[in-house]
Order: C-alpha cells, then structure tokens, then sequence
C-alpha cells in the first residue's frame, strides 16, 4: 500500500524549510514526545501520548490551600474545611496560607507562598484572581495547582483573553494547573471497602459527574475525579492518558463539553485502547443549541460533531448520550469479564415481554442465536411444550419458582452460543420474582458468562432488587431494558475492537513521499485550483484520471479528440469555475470533429459571456459504467485535515451521505467508512449492475489521506467529485476534482 512511497525528505527539514518561509501551521497544541524525529508523523505533529504524572495530583503528601480561611459565613471557609479532612485521609500535610492569619482551623498559616516551609505538590487555589500566582508557585517548585475562580473563556472574549494569559504564564512556569472555573470533586471522599475495577471519572461540569458518582452507594468502586473545568492546561487527553496506566481503573467514563486538543484526545484514546481500557464518553454538541450552551458554559470549541463522532468510533471511544447511559454502560464494563461468545439469550416469564426485548435487542445490533434443537428438547424438561424455547425463552412463569428456574438458568448459559443472559423483570411477582433474582445471582456466580437483569419496577425499594440484585458484584442489573441492550452492545464491541486494534500512529508515515514536492509546487495559496491544476495533483499521488489534454483553439480540441479517442467530454477549465455543469460549462457524449470545433466555441463564448477566465478547455475520455462517490478533504479546527467519502455526483447534496475519517487511519478503517454509509449496498452492485471495485476506492481513500497529512498545510479543500469507481477489478477514476488551497 501506500507505506512503500515514503520519501526521504525527512520531518525535520521539512520544519527547516517552513520555519524558513515565514510559515507558521496553525493547529493544535503539540503533546507527545517531540525530542525525537520518529515520534511526529510528515505534518510535525505527535504520534504519542503525553503522560503527565498526575500520582502527586490526587495523593499528595502536602498541600498548600492558598486563601484558607476558618471564618464562619465565608465560601473559603467550607471549602478549607473539606480539604483538611481530605488531606488527612489521603495522608498529606497541610499549609495554609494567607496574609493575616496565625493559624486556620488549628493548623499554623503562613503569609505567602514564598514562606512555605517545604516544597508543596498540590496548591489549591482560593483567590479571584489566580495569575499573580503563577510565578511565586513557579520559584517554590510547587508541581500542580487548582484554580477554582470563574470568570474566564466561559464569560466572552475578555474572559478567553485573560484565560490565555493565564495559560501562556502556566506554560512558561513548568506548573500543571487544573482550571479555572473547576470545583472540588477531585478531593471527594471515595470508599475504599468497595472491591473489583474502578471508574476513573472526568467531567468539565462538576454536577455531571454526580450520577456516576453515585454508583458508589450501588456497590460500584470510584477510584478518581477529574473535574476539568476550563482546561487552560491540564485537559480532559492528559487525564485518559493518566488513568489508563493505573492497574486498578477498569473504565474511564467523562462527560464533555468541549475538547481542547483534538490530536492529543486521539492520542489519549489510543493509549487506552492499547492498553484495552475502555471509555465511555457523553460528548455534548450533537446538535447546535448544545454546542452553543457547552461553548458558554467552558468557552470551548466544540467541533463538528460527526467529525468528533468518527473520531470516538476510530479509536473505540464509547460515546452515549445520557448520563444514565454513561453510569450503566461504565459499571458494566468495569465489572463484566471477557466475553465467551457474542450471543445473546433472553429469558422471561412472560412471552411478550421475551419477543419485545428480543426485537429490541436485535433492533440494537445484538444477536441472538436459535437454540439448537437439543438445547429446547432440554428447555422442554422442566418448560411446557407450548411455549417457545427457541430464543427468546419463554419459561411461563411458575418454573421460576422451584428448583426448575436454576435448571433453565443453567442450561441456556450452558449453550457454548450464549455469552450474554438477559432477563427482563417488569415488575415484582414475589414469592416467584424473590427466587428468580436469587437463583440468577447464584447462578452468576458459577459461571464465567455475563448475567444481567432488567429490574422494571418503578419503585425501586423491593428486597429482591435491594439487597439481592444489587449485593451482587457478578449481576449486571439495571432499570431499562434500553441501557441494559446498549451497555451490553458496547461490551462486545468494546471487546470485539480491542481485541484487534493495531495503532494507526504505528503506521502513521514519518517521512514525505516523493509526491510531495511535484505537489507542492502546484500549489497557489489563497487560491483555487483549475480542474487541470487538481488533476495534476491527484495524478502526482498515484490517483488515477481520464486520458485528457489541455487545449486552445478548437483545431486542438479536435486533434486532442481524436488522440484520446472517442467519445469525449469538453470541460472548460479554470481556476474561478466552481460549479461547471450549472454554467453550460461541459460538454458530453461528442462523436464527431465538428461536434468538437462547435462545443470549444460554445464553451469559450460562455466564459467571455460569464466573465470567467480559462487556462483553456479540457478534452476528456469519457468513463462510464460505474459507481458515482466522492472523496475530500477539509479542515476541522479541532483534528485539522479530515478525509470525506459518500455518494458522489447530484447524491451529495441530496442523500447527504458520507463518512469521516481522521487520519491518521488504516485500510481497515478505510474499509469501515465505507460500511458506514447508507448506500454501501451501490457498491456491491444493484439490478444487475456488476459489484464495483471496493478495493481501489479504498486504495483512493488511503492516496487521498496521504495528502491530507502531507499538504494539510497548503489544502483547505480537496473534492473528487464524481470519483467513477468501475466494475470489480478496473479501478477508480476521477472525474472531477477541485482544489482550495490555504
């Protein structure tokens, strides 16, 4: 593929030469290890993760409360109180600090930070303004602070200014800061009695965090809280990045508003799937009003949201919607081992309740196996003939009530098909419901399959929902049948995915093809390219175009016609012309010389008539006889170049149906943008028509990305559109192509 093009102009002198024009390449900011050429890819930017070390952030062994107070009435006052009594839980000493106090709470105060009698990892922060800080904690090596002041990037664009002269002044000081605008969720009381993998938690509004917090009182362990706030530096990437090196996180869950770096979360997200910690995420911004609130809330950007989407979906990033969904789908996978097998059984006391789930969970992607015909013959031992067996399980009802239920329960998780057992209970029926729980929780126990159950009462207070199904640490239990089918759907695929990642960064190119340079050089900045200009381009990284010439007069066209051979398309082609076929500007289907001559004076008289200027007219080969896609590229703010592909020609504006990818990514990511789209059955041939060549739509797919990360700097939009792909096995033509440069 397209790993054997590298050049070898390397990274390095590729920054020499731009740092030697004058360029500066906005994007993010760069996290990762930069000291070596290997580890930034062809456009200088990371390859991986920047770990901090965050160990001295959350179990301190001193803390410095600057603007402690013990004054009664005062907001400082309840918050010095609640650091003291987290310090000496975590075992850290603490000093606190202000100009006019001996002592706060019993505990002797210094006047600055100047007069700290140690070196300090931890200064929480209880000042307004927290920039004249910076430097005083700077010159007493204080490694991390937390800013909790508002009145930053979430209040307009004077609080984004003075929250970047706060962020320029953490940089330059070497010290990691948390906020502004974050809260004390971090220095929480966490129960240490609880057993198994924890949820590592990050959130940038304190208050979202709340429900996941709360599934302590669920027996469900919480190890750490990272409330981000407004990110001036430390930031939701270094906080995955942290949490998915500790042994004892099981998931990391985050509720966002804004991501600050897109490179660095791909990085942090690669990193926990390296090391198959799954996370799960509520992204706010799927729709405008959302992104607007999130950006008022934190001042950040919130980035188009398929984009954003793509990106989860590339590096396995769970992203739901609720916090509900987020506390089930979280505890699930903390708790719930690998999977024996992906398929699903349903069994109810009701049959209807067993075919609503069943379709539901169909509806959600699961797959529920047909139990062979010796599994139901067993089923039908201690179940009546009657009743269907054959999944969805119909038990009837009264079987669950004697020691019939545990036979069921342990036959169909006997099933080597059955990796997953749901049981729906709408609603207590004790004494039969009290002995159904009892004999799943057992049976959990026994086995190494996963066992959930979907506790439909209202109310909540029942014993056998209390104290049996929520004792155990083994019954994934939950109160919709929606989260229960959507957190186990996020397990396999959790598991599905991991199971197989191969880091695209591993891949990622680090030196520059030879096609770069041929491309650089067509290259007009601030301008768009002809059609001939974007076809040299694409031909320059390998992306097949028609047979065509670029002609003057209409003696040439004919000439031109006659080499390409016939029939032919007339284009005219020039660098203002965006949207050809509305102006009359191609022609189509010319089987003649004088067809030729009279099409070359229709399409310049056109252009005089329009204003346009022409390079000249373009004499095409006409292709036909295949699948019309588009692929592109643009420019998200936060990922920078992004890869398009979907139905091309009149489809585009119409279906609106694409798929995004971020590079860096691979041929099977290539492949699963493809599957993605709505109208991938075109491509595998309809009414008769043969099964289009996938493998050189990927092949373009791949090509194209290679120009993203090699000329993101000098493209602001590329757009094959129609890309022709042909029948299986004779490739993909670009028909059109169109070129904005930055």
């Amino acid at each position: 593929m397209l790993g054997s093009t590298h050049g070898t102009l390397t990274t390095d002198s590729r920054r020499a030469r731009v740092i030697a024009c004058g360029e500066q390449r906005p994007g993010p900011a760069v996290h990762g290890r930069t000291d070596d050429p290997a580890d930034l890819d062809v456009s200088g930017r990371p390859l991986y993760a920047d770990v901090p070390d965050l160990a001295r952030f959350f179990r301190p062994e001193s803390v410095a409360v600057v603007g402690a107070s013990d004054a009664e009435g005062r907001p400082n006052t309840g918050i010095t109180r609640q650091l003291l009594a987290w310090a000496e839980r975590v075992g850290a000493r603490v000093h606190p600090v202000h100009p006019s106090r001996a002592a706060v709470f019993g505990v002797p105060c210094v006047a600055s930070v100047a007069e700290l009698p140690e070196q300090v990892d931890l200064a929480v922060l209880l000042v307004a303004d927290p920039l004249p800080l910076v430097e005083e904690l700077a010159e007493a090596k204080v490694r991390f602070a937390v800013a909790f002041a508002s009145g930053f990037a979430e209040t307009g664009e004077a609080g984004a200014e003075a929250q970047r002269h706060l962020a320029d002044a953490v940089r330059r000081s070497g010290l990691r800061l948390l906020g502004p605008n974050t809260n004390l969720n971090a220095f929480e009381r966490f129960r240490e009695d609880l057993p198994g993998p924890a949820i590592a938690l990050i959130t940038q509004s304190g208050h979202q965090g709340r429900p996941v917090f709360a599934l302590q009182e669920l027996g469900v362990r919480l190890s750490h809280w990272a409330p981000t706030g407004n990110e001036a530096d430390l930031e939701t990437a270094d906080f995955v990045s942290w949490f998915a090196e500790q042994p004892e996180v099981g998931v990391i869950a985050a509720y966002v508003e804004g991501l600050k770096d897109g490179r660095a979360f791909l990085l942090a997200a690669d990193r926990a799937a390296r090391r198959k910690v799954p996370v799960v995420a509520v992204k706010v911004g799927r729709t405008e009003t959302g992104a607007r609130t999130a950006a008022s809330h934190t001042g950040k950007l919130t980035g188009a949201d398929d984009v954003v989407d793509a990106a989860m979906r590339q590096y396995g990033v769970i992203r739901v919607d609720g916090l509900d969904e987020l506390q089930d789908t979280a505890a699930l996978l903390a708790r719930a081992r690998t999977p024996r097998a992906d398929g699903v059984a349903v069994c109810s006391i009701s049959g209807g309740t067993g075919a609503h789930v069943a379709d539901l969970a169909t509806a959600a992607g699961l797959r529920l196996p047909r139990l062979s015909e010796a599994k139901q013959a067993e089923l039908h031992q201690w179940i009546p003939e009657y009743l269907s067996v054959a999944n969805p399980v119909d038990n009837g009802g009264h079987p669950v009530g004697d020691e019939r239920g545990r036979k069921i329960i342990d036959a169909i998780l006997a099933d080597p098909a059955v990796g997953v057992l749901i049981c729906p209970v709408t609603g207590p029926f004790p004494p039969l419901s009290d002995r159904l729980v009892r004999d799943l929780v057992d049976a959990a126990e026994e086995t190494d399959k996963l066992v959930c159950v979907v506790w439909g009462s209202p109310v909540g207070t029942e014993p056998a929902y209390r104290e049996v199904l929520l004792g155990s640490s083994r019954v994934a239990t939950f109160r919709t049948v929606g989260n229960c089918l959507s957190a186990v759907r996020a397990w396999l695929d959790h598991h599905r995915f991991v199971s197989g990642y191969r880091s695209p960064f591993d891949d990622a190119p680090r030196t520059l093809s030879p096609s770069f340079r041929k491309a650089e050089a067509l290259m007009q900045p601030g301008r768009q390219l002809s059609e001939h200009a974007a076809k040299q381009l694409l031909r320059a990284y390998g992306i097949r175009v028609p047979r065509e010439q670029l002609v003057t007069s209409a003696a040439a066209a004919v000439r031109a016609a006659g080499q390409v051979g016939y029939p032919v398309v007339m284009k005219a082609s020039g660098a203002q012309i965006a949207h050809k076929t509305e102006l009359g500007l191609v022609k189509i289907a010319l089987t003649s010389a004088s067809q030729v001559r009279d099409a070359y004076r229709e399409l310049t008289d056109i252009a005089r008539y329009e204003g346009v200027a022409l390079d000249g007219v373009l004499v095409c080969q006409m292709v036909e006889q295949g699948v019309e896609m588009v692929v592109g590229v643009t420019h998200d703010e936060l990922f920078g170049p992004t890869v398009t592909v979907g139905l091309g020609g009149v489809l585009v504006e119409v279906l609106r149906d694409a798929a995004v990818g971020v590079p860096p990514f691979g041929e099977e990511q290539a492949r699963d943008m493809l599957a993605g789209l709505r109208g991938r059955a075109l491509l595998d041939g309809v009414r008769g028509r043969p099964p289009a060549d996938r493998e050189a739509l990927v092949e373009v797919v791949l090509r194209v990305q290679r120009m993203a990360l090699e000329l993101g700097d000098h493209i602001a939009e590329l757009d094959i559109n129609p890309l022709l792909v042909l029948p299986r096995g004779q490739g993909a033509v670009a028909l059109d192509a169109l070129v904005v440069c930055r």
